[in-house]
């Protein structure tokens, strides 16, 4: 798990802290004739071998400088295929952090990877995914003949509601699995403040009911579905 730990840092350290902003526009605008992409992934081989601070695991550090240039380079030309430029980023940080586990436990890849997979806990793996978007495709249902009534006069992030309902969820059911009942109406709480500029301005009794149901139709699933996992 340190062998791990440390190429962890190491990637993070070598992506995130020591490049520069200049680094990526140059690596974006030149692609593979870009020096910075070589100094790049020359910096991550250093970073790496400081932290290891063991000439044996050289091969590794190779293996993941050679890997990361090979990433990267994918990365840049994939760019323009992708309207959502987040799509290429996490695919490019998921493909790394592989080549770090495999690095880490390339002596037993695959016992140590099952052995993941059965220690997991479903049953919370399943509430969690629950409580996101299935979730909210059932509250948006259950909604849906509300929200015809009401007129939106004002604009709003696409999708920023389901999405802040998501992240709700998610932290109630953190909340209840850690048995911290009490964060749970510090979050009410908080989310009532942000509201009620928005309510106040609309002066729409509809919205603010639509506003209330939702909110607690929210935290009731998240409610219920931390509640099962513990009795589970």
């Amino acid at each position: 798990m340190i062998l791990f730990t440390k190429l962890l840092l190491a990637h993070l350290i070598g992506d995130f802290l020591l490049q520069p902003k200049k680094w990526v526009k140059d690596k974006e605008k030149k692609k593979a004739a870009s020096k910075y992409l070589y100094l790049h992934v020359l910096l991550h081989f250093a970073v790496t071998m400081i932290l290891l601070w063991d000439f044996s695991f050289w091969k590794i550090a190779l293996f993941i400088l050679i890997s990361h240039y090979l990433i990267d380079l994918s990365k840049l030309y994939a760019n323009s295929l992708f309207k959502n430029e987040s799509i290429p980023f996490f695919v490019d940080q998921v493909l790394h952090i592989i080549v770090l586990y495999c690095c880490a436990y390339f002596d037993n890849l695959w016992e140590h990877t099952s052995s993941l997979f059965k220690q997991l806990d479903w049953t919370l793996v399943t509430a969690i995914v629950f409580v996101s978007f299935p979730a909210a495709i059932i509250m948006g249902k259950l909604l849906e003949p509300m929200s015809e009534k009401l007129e939106m006069d004002h604009k709003s992030l696409p999708n920023a509601g389901k999405y802040i309902g998501i992240i709700e969820r998610l932290f109630v059911l953190l909340f209840i699995i850690l048995d911290h009942w009490e964060a749970i109406g510090l979050l009410i709480t908080a989310k009532s403040v942000f509201r009620f500029n928005d309510l106040k301005e609309s002066n729409s009794r509809k919205l603010t009911e639509y506003i209330l149901i939702g909110t607690l139709i929210s935290f009731g699933i998240a409610i219920i579905t931390g509640v099962i996992y513990i009795s589970l």
